[in-house]
């Protein structure tokens, strides 16, 4: 009798003294071996059994539940289903063989038993399920790590964008919770347009998700620009304005550096890259840097352009007093179709009392 709790335990089902004693002792010397003399007992030690067997020996010709019946039980149960089942049978008929195993059997031993035929049989079986069990495990470690360094992955994501984020917000100390408010104006627009059918397609959940964390680097071209343009307490010039025009291209030429440093072809601050080049393009085609119209200017960078401005219009600048949210509303339903995509304005109605709650939450 085998007690080594690594050996294979074999659940054999018989309904026939002498043939049961037979097949036991055949195999109590290689394995753990439970019987059962009736299908019924055989799905009762399965369902109570908190470690299943390894294998099932199951006789076909059994009163009340036959073994086909009982191989169709053990099969539909999704605690046994991967159980491999080997049938004793006397039976010879291959349409019986084949019915065995389309109901989900694994092989045939034959009555009378060969006692070298059935423990080869016995062991083929047993070595599959091992490696099957092996392949399983090793599939669901390999999720778990790769689960695991996707999140870690995501987080070093996360964490470079808001480092790069906050280091262009410290050369700007007026905009205050302005990185907040404005990529959480960004996700709520976004989910909105998503019912239009024209965006539908681009604004996946996770697309979305991506904008929502790429928002923050809209100004990080903004350290490039001195601090007696940057920090000017009233209104710029038209040759300061030109130079304050170029965080649209530093921000872009920074973005690209880090990019090639990840030097991976699908990288997850492309998103960033088009907020940051693109805008301050309008609608009409008299943004910049390019000049883009219409269509042609990124959904990303059409998203940041409204939620920017309507967070510029309710803040407090050295150079002008905060808007009241309705005026700001007001003004950017004006700049439809001439300063912002008209659809996102639309959707922005629709939104705007999300956007007022978010301005009061993350106030400065």
């Amino acid at each position: 009798m085998v007690d080594d709790l690594n050996t294979p335990i074999i659940l054999l089902i018989d309904d026939t003294p002498d043939s049961l004693d037979v097949t036991r002792n055949l195999l109590k010397s290689l394995y753990r071996v439970k019987v059962a003399t009736s299908g019924v007992r055989g799905l009762k030690i399965l369902e109570e059994e908190v470690v299943l067997p390894d294998l099932v020996l199951l006789d076909v010709m059994m009163p009340e539940m036959d073994g086909y019946q009982v191989c169709k039980i053990i099969k539909a149960n999704p605690k046994t289903k991967d159980i491999p089942i080997i049938f004793l049978t006397s039976k010879t008929d291959s349409i019986d063989e084949e019915l065995g195993l389309t109901l989900g059997a694994a092989d045939y031993i034959s009555k009378p038993i060969n006692p070298s035929i059935a423990l080869a049989r016995v062991k083929a079986q047993l070595d599959t399920k091992r490696l099957a069990n092996f392949l399983k495990d090793k599939n669901s470690y390999l999720e778990v790590e790769i689960a695991r360094r996707m999140d870690e992955v995501t987080k070093i994501q996360d964490v470079t964008i808001m480092a790069m984020a906050c280091l262009a917000e410290t050369r700007d100390n007026e905009t205050g919770q302005h990185i907040l408010r404005t990529q959480n104006y960004v996700k709520v627009l976004a989910v909105e347009l998503s019912k239009n059918p024209k965006f539908a397609t681009y604004l996946t959940n996770e697309q979305i998700e991506i904008l929502f964390k790429s928002a923050p680097l809209h100004d990080i071209g903004k350290v490039g620009i001195s601090d007696n343009i940057l920090l000017k307490p009233g209104k710029l010039d038209p040759e300061e304005f030109e130079i304050m025009k170029t965080h649209t291209t530093i921000g872009r030429d920074a973005i690209v550096t880090a990019e090639k440093i990840l030097d991976t072809p699908h990288s997850f601050l492309q998103c960033a890259r088009e907020i940051a080049y693109s805008h301050q393009e309008k609608w009409d085609g008299t943004g910049y840097p390019l000049g883009l119209k219409g269509d042609d200017i990124p959904i990303s960078a059409r998203l940041m352009a409204l939620a920017d401005v309507y967070d510029a219009l309710i803040s407090k600048r050295v150079y002008k007093p905060a808007m009241s949210h309705e005026d700001a509303v007001a003004i950017i339903v004006k700049g439809r179709d001439t300063h912002f995509d008209p659809d996102m304005v639309d959707a922005f109605v629709e939104v705007a009392p999300i956007f007022e709650s978010i301005a009061f939450r993350h106030s400065d």
